[in-house]
């Protein structure tokens, strides 16, 4: 093993998850953090600790002057950059190259390409993955924009060609809104992304959000594990995954996965990333590469068995793939609960004290979270305190033992987002799987109605 040292450029649950995955290959871990996350548990685990910066990002896990000269002074010689933060940032990833650190990611031109939505679109189309209906690229033109929408059909909708979380999309209905719309779009994706670029595609009525994960070594090899379906989402944001999909069959898996695999083999592509579609009526449509980890990465853990930050640091040093497509097994079924310091109906965030906390157990059960009776959340960043996922033989068994681990999960001394997901899984229509992306915010509504 090449790496020795692994420096981990994030922080939270997958801090704590890069830092086992490390320590169980013989690689001693270096832990960067923000002044507010000086008692984060990954940061009491890690073989060493360097503080960054004060508690803004912008000044701590965004710097990236602060965190190669950690890396340096405690002669790191990889980083691995997590989800989030800088983990998509091709300038990033170059630079820590040109430092002679090993980047535990993509190629710097991938992550450039794939960045790029307007660019990812048409790359993707000439990879053979199948695409929504709209416009060849950026389109700036109200006039040409408006002979497209008419096209492909009313309603349409206007995307920003950089970032995501819901920003800078705009649903057009008709003709007469479709202008101002497309300024609004590009007003919002210029505040955000410092990017006013957006671009045209068909709106989908009611799609469901699923996704493969692909992992490829970089020198034209490559595989698909499975889809996921994470199509329960509230803003544009996930909030439940499960894999496999409960309306995907094994055929279609194996059809798409082909598709995808190929497309990454054909690339180059190097680590880990996950291909996004919009799926309806049987039919998928590329919306976007993510050429990172995944924070629902564990629900393909746990159906196939394979440790999926393992794997990224055994490409990122040079080694083959640990496995052919062949020998890649789908067994069971697992959903993933994202629990997070926040009112579990308002949403309002809930930092704080967490005054008693007890992580559920038991045959299959994983929680993946830093949290400990005594840690102090930080105001600072993501909600997100805790990943609960659940392994079944059948997607019924899983939802039974989900019911039961989440009724033992103890968070005390801020809310939780664990209530939410308990009335969800006493929901009729998630539980006979025939949900959409537009479902869980419509029954947000009709549940604060009543």
């Amino acid at each position: 093993m090449a790496i020795k040292r692994l420096l981990i450029a994030n922080r939270g649950e997958i801090a704590l998850r890069i830092h086992r995955a490390a320590r169980e290959m013989g690689i001693e871990t270096v832990a960067v953090h923000s002044t507010a996350d000086a008692d984060a548990m990954h940061v009491r685990l890690a073989d060493h600790a360097v503080c960054i910066g004060p508690p803004a990002a912008k000044d701590s896990y965004l710097n990236i002057a602060a965190i190669i000269s950690a890396a340096e002074i405690t002669h790191a010689d990889a980083i691995h950059p997590g989800y989030g933060f800088l983990s998509e940032n091709a300038k990033f990833a170059e630079i820590v190259e040109a430092h002679g650190i090993t980047w535990v990611g993509p190629k710097p031109e991938h992550i450039r390409t794939m960045g790029d939505k307007v660019e990812a679109k048409r790359t993707a189309g000439r990879l053979g993955l199948p695409l929504v209906p709209g416009s060849d690229g950026a389109i700036d033109d109200p006039v040409e924009a408006a002979k497209i929408a008419e096209a492909i059909g009313y309603p349409v909708i206007i995307k920003a060609a950089s970032g995501g979380g819901g920003r800078g999309m705009k649903v057009c209905n008709g003709p007469d809104e479709l202008e101002s719309l497309m300024q609004q779009a590009g007003s919002e994706a210029k505040a955000a992304f410092g990017d006013a670029t957006v671009y045209l595609e068909k709106y989908l009525g009611n799609p469901r959000h699923i996704e493969f994960q692909v992992f490829g070594d970089g020198n034209g090899n490559a595989i698909h594990l499975g889809e996921r379906d994470c199509s329960l989402q509230r803003r544009h944001q996930k909030v439940l995954e499960e894999a496999p999909s409960p309306v995907i069959s094994a055929q279609e898996r194996d059809r798409m996965g082909g598709i995808v695999a190929k497309a990454m083999a054909d690339m180059g592509y190097r680590g880990a990333g996950t291909i996004e579609f919009l799926w309806e009526g049987g039919e998928f449509y590329f919306i976007e590469m993510n050429t990172r980890l995944q924070v629902e990465h564990p629900v393909t853990e746990a159906i196939t068995g394979i440790d999926l930050v393992r794997e990224q640091i055994r490409i990122a040093d040079g080694r083959p793939l640990s496995v052919t497509q062949d020998e890649i097994v789908f067994s069971g079924h697992a959903i993933e609960c994202r629990i997070n310091a926040e009112d579990p109906f308002t949403f309002a965030p809930s930092p704080g004290l967490v005054t008693a906390y007890h992580a559920a157990g038991g045959m299959h059960v994983r929680v993946d979270s830093g949290l400990y009776a005594g840690y102090r959340i930080p105001p600072y960043y993501d909600s997100m305190i805790a990943k609960l996922i659940v392994y079944g033989r059948t997607r019924e068994g899983c939802i039974m033992r989900l019911k039961r681990a989440l009724q033992e999960m103890v968070i005390e001394g801020v809310k939780t987002s664990i209530p939410l997901h308990q009335r969800l899984l006493d929901d009729a229509v998630f539980l006979n799987g025939d949900y959409s992306i537009k479902y869980l915010e419509q029954w947000l509504a009709d549940s604060a109605a009543e």
